[in-house]
């Protein structure tokens, strides 16, 4: 569903807005052991790498987890691959039955490898068999794309996708902490399930997505704009913010904090989690004979900020 104008008014504090920087990601890279050989020492435990390439499975590269199936002549793969390969062994073409690779399952659990996003900036080194649960949540772990008006599968982290958004989708982009939009539809009773509008909003040194839409609620069509902040959720609770719209002497305000990107824009529209604007008083605010929706939503944003004194947190409204 297109606007058919739009009216985009940023009130800057007079904060110059920083450059979003492109970073290309690179999947993450198995270490390489050095080229020295030594023959005066045994080693009955592969190096970490060649273990690492053991459990890989062979067919779809992922590593492999209990349980690891194998043939008749030793030959790994995963359980997930093993119902793909129709019970035949992708390397040698024999049956595989149901045997087990109980040696290499054991000698995984002995292994300490570091999280998949270390060149993201993680840190952390897990027991093999903890690694995956980490890696669900870990915080370095690459953000989807947030704009909401195509399913979009690009992945990245924040200064990536602020580029992502402005080249490729063409969202706007505004500096500052306070905001003021006007949407206007000329028809405003063809309402259907369609995202109106992005915008990227820059300021105390985070970027902030304003999203605006109309969508069926029940039998009701309503409005409904939200802000997700774009970083994690730790993070996102330190702010809050406001939103306000109303004419003809009545007003809805709807105070809240922004949610993060990790939640999908589905996920926070379904919740319900933001300023929510009935038909009807939609139309009323919109003024004249209601055939024309003319809305005009301000806000802000603020960081509230926590007094080493006795604990009360401080709004902050500068950016």
């Amino acid at each position: 569903m297109e606007l058919d104008n739009i009216e985009c008014i940023s009130l800057s504090d007079g904060m110059e807005e920083e450059e979003a920087t492109t970073h290309h990601h690179h999947p993450f890279s198995k270490p390489h052991g050095g080229n020295g050989n030594h023959t005066n020492i045994p080693s009955p435990i592969p190096p970490a790498t060649s273990v690492h390439e053991l459990l890989e499975c062979p067919v779809c590269t992922n590593s492999m987890y209990p349980p690891i199936h194998q043939c008749h002549n030793g030959h790994t793969l995963c359980s997930t691959c093993k119902s793909r390969v129709q019970n035949r062994c992708p390397t040698c073409r024999q049956e595989l039955g149901d045997i087990r690779c109980l040696a290499l399952e054991k000698v995984a659990e002995s292994l300490e490898l570091p999280c998949k996003y270390c060149s993201l900036g993680c840190p952390e080194i897990f027991p093999y068999y903890s690694k995956l649960k980490h890696e669900a949540l870990c915080n370095f772990r690459p953000y989807n794309c947030p704009y909401a008006g195509s399913e979009c599968s690009v992945v990245g982290d924040i200064p990536f996708l602020v580029s992502h958004l402005r080249d490729d989708h063409k969202v706007d982009m505004h500096t500052g902490s306070t905001f003021n939009h006007r949407y206007v539809k000329s028809n405003p009773r063809e309402v259907e399930n369609a995202t109106w509008m992005l915008t990227v909003f820059h300021c105390f040194g985070h970027y902030f997505c304003l999203h605006f839409e109309a969508f069926q609620l029940g039998m009701a069509p309503v409005y409904m704009a939200f802000l997700r902040f774009m970083g994690d959720d730790r993070e996102a609770r330190s702010f809050s913010y406001s939103l306000e719209v109303g004419a003809n002497g009545r007003k809805l305000i709807w105070e809240g904090t922004p949610r993060s990107i990790r939640d999908s824009h589905r996920k926070v529209r379904d919740s319900h989690d933001g300023l929510i604007i009935q038909r009807n008083m939609a139309l009323f605010f919109s003024g004249g004979d209601r055939k024309e929706l003319k809305l005009r939503v301000t806000g802000r944003i603020w960081k509230d900020q926590q007094n080493p004194e006795n604990g009360v947190c401080i709004p902050n409204l500068c950016s």
